[in-house]
């Protein structure tokens, strides 16, 4: 019997669980994934978000701010890689206007480092922007993270304080009998005095099968491109258009380890399960930014993908207890600011559960810390790491990744970690093994060798989430459509 059980293991679901293991209740973390962070928490721009853009009246406007401030915190505690940046909300136009009801939007939502800017400020900040710029949201707060870090270390540290996380377990029904809730996965039934519904894009599904038919989540998705390793260097905050009612349009941005990152688009078209990019799609991306930002080149592109926003039929949070049934509570529509907010919707969701009964007893064991698996460092020459990258299986210095250059001992570690590691992608999100230039062409056999050294056990190459079938448009097919367009 546990006192929670949470579905669900993005960023939500995993900082959830380890708010709950600040106390004494029995936590069960179920996740249909193989791992943890598999849906939009690994496929989103990476933004900690100032907390401006989202109406005061909306709850994702009242909580994006309170989310923010945690995570200097968090990252002391957690080791996940976040980096304090600053944004840029960017206007063409000579009218201050809608910059100053964003400003004025963001004071009520309790921001007090907002500024609007000048091209001189703006080309200080940023010298790489286009002239056109006239006028700028400036944000000192906002900034980068890495989400999928995020959750994983959110997951590890709940772990160690006494949470337990299922993975491939799918929810096929759930009952509710006297008191006691019977979770039926594909494997197993569980019992839970409450549930969490925090499935992302499936959260409605969920919450069907308790009879509360609330909200519907349409799925939203957003395309994007990413670029080596260095090529965000230039950039020194996050860059964003002016706002649309489909979102906060392209951005510009570097991620915490330095790759230029643009996009997202934004269409109601796709499928839950739909994380194909498409080439005119990604091309007008690429050309958006173009106009925008000079030193964008196409040679640098290494990686295209999507990630499917759980957008609610309210076009809002939806955090409660269901009125249909008690101790049933919705954590869903959980798009953008969902990362910048996790923290502050946990907070949120720990007080309706203590009000809906739980019975909060401190664990005075709790311990805050995870120490990180890689840590962000500048890369070394190949001529300075070569005799590295040949030293045998076995040997802690040996580099496993040459392009992210990623050693064997750190692999080790996060195989090892209390949860169970079974694909090459596992590694890559914990490691950034495969995360450079080649893409995994040189590392990825060396990885299942530790892999299957270290679990004793055969790993299935074929798994790679990259080689599985979704469609992604790749270098080649950009470039020649980019030229195409060139010669139109």
């Amino acid at each position: 019997m546990y006192d929670v059980i949470i579905i669900g293991a993005g960023i939500v679901g995993t900082t959830l669980a380890r708010e709950l293991s600040k106390s004494r209740s029995k936590v069960l973390l179920l996740e249909k994934g193989i791992d943890v962070s598999m849906g939009a928490t690994k496929a989103n721009s990476a933004i900690v978000h100032g907390g401006f853009a989202e109406k005061h009246e909306a709850l994702k406007g009242r909580l994006c701010y309170k989310g923010r401030v945690q995570f200097k915190r968090l990252n002391e505690e957690l080791n996940f890689g976040f980096k304090e940046t600053g944004s840029l909300v960017i206007s063409m136009e000579e009218d201050q206007e809608p910059l100053k009801k964003l400003m004025e939007n963001g004071i009520k939502n309790g921001l007090d480092d907002l500024e609007i800017i000048g091209p001189d400020r703006i080309r200080e900040i940023e010298p790489e922007l286009t002239h056109d710029v006239k006028w700028a949201l400036y944000c000192k707060g906002a900034g980068i993270c890495s989400p999928y870090e995020m959750a994983i270390a959110m997951a590890e540290n709940a772990i160690k304080n006494g949470a337990t996380l299922k993975l491939e377990e799918k929810v096929t029904a759930i009952e509710k009998k006297e008191h006691v809730f019977h979770v039926h996965t594909e494997k197993e039934t569980y019992q839970g005095k409450y549930i969490i519904n925090a499935a992302g894009v499936y959260s409605d599904e969920i919450a069907k099968m308790v009879g509360d038919d609330s909200f519907d989540i349409l799925p939203r998705s957003g395309e994007y491109i990413l670029f080596t390793r260095g090529t965000g260097d230039p950039i020194n905050t996050v860059i964003f258009q002016l706002p649309t009612k489909y979102g906060k349009g392209v951005l510009v941005a570097s991620t915490y380890y330095g790759n230029l990152l643009i996009g997202p688009d934004a269409s109601d078209d796709g499928e839950k399960e739909d994380t194909s990019t498409h080439i005119d799609r990604v091309a007008k991306i690429f050309q958006q930014t173009k106009a925008l930002y000079g030193k964008i080149n196409s040679k640098q592109f290494i990686r295209s993908f999507t990630g499917v926003r759980a957008r609610s039929s309210t076009d809002d949070f939806i955090i409660g207890e269901s009125e249909t049934v008690k101790g049933f509570v919705n954590v869903a529509g959980i798009q953008s600011p969902g990362l910048t907010s996790a923290p502050a919707i946990a907070e949120m969701v720990i007080g309706i559960l203590k009000d809906a009964g739980l019975e909060w007893e401190e664990n005075k064991d709790f311990d805050p810390y995870r120490k990180p698996i890689v840590t962000k460092k500048p890369l070394k020459p190949l001529k300075d790491i070569k005799e590295f990258i040949e030293l045998p299986l076995g040997s802690k210095d040996r580099l496993v990744c040459r392009c992210e250059q990623v050693r064997e001992d750190e692999i080790v570690d996060a195989l090892h970690r209390g949860m169970k590691v079974k694909t090459v992608d596992g590694v890559k999100r914990r490691t950034r093994a495969g995360m450079g230039w080649c893409q995994g062409e040189f590392c990825k056999p060396r990885v299942i060798e530790v892999m299957e050294r270290e679990y004793g056990e055969k790993i299935d190459p074929g798994f790679d989430i990259e080689h599985s079938g979704v469609n992604r448009v790749q270098k080649s097919e950009l470039l020649d459509y980019l030229k195409s367009l060139e010669e139109e």
